[in-house]
């Protein structure tokens, strides 16, 4: 196999790994998704934030990572136990990473690991009314 033949196969594969990419993420927005960025590393220097696509499945929010060849969501958050500690306007080394005008919630999961959502304001009205939407007789914690 000559030079050629390796490069035009490495493009082709290349190509095929976008239009994938390009599709996923279509179809997760097309079905009710909305654009979310998740670190689950949390720091002070802005960085590990992750762009993603995230929906709502009854009571967990999952999360496709938009760079991923994974089938399935990359994390799963589960509305039992669920809290938001913060809320905060992100700094200007994070605002690369996150949907326009987002709000970045500080928040523990279920199991009490730390995570950081950062959603624009119509994408955080539905997922904090999703959170409050838990049925009659369980309570879900969490700040304003």
């Amino acid at each position: 196999m000559g030079i050629a033949e390796l490069v035009g196969l490495v493009l082709f594969v290349a190509v095929v790994v976008l239009a994938y990419l390009t599709w996923r993420r279509l179809r997760l927005l097309r079905a009710g998704g909305v654009h979310v960025a998740l670190r689950t590393k949390i720091d002070d220097t802005g960085r590990g934030w992750h762009l993603g696509v995230g929906h709502y499945k009854g009571d967990e929010f999952v999360w496709f990572r938009v760079l991923s060849l994974r089938g399935g969501p990359d994390k799963r958050i589960n509305r039992d136990g669920f809290e938001i500690d913060d809320r905060r306007s992100p700094t200007t080394p994070e605002a690369y990473a996150m949907p326009h005008g987002a709000v970045v919630l500080r928040c523990k999961g279920s199991e009490g690991e730390p995570v950081e959502i950062a959603m624009g304001p119509d994408a955080l009205t539905g997922f904090l009314s999703w959170l409050e939407s838990a049925p009659p007789g369980r309570s879900i914690p969490w700040a304003s």
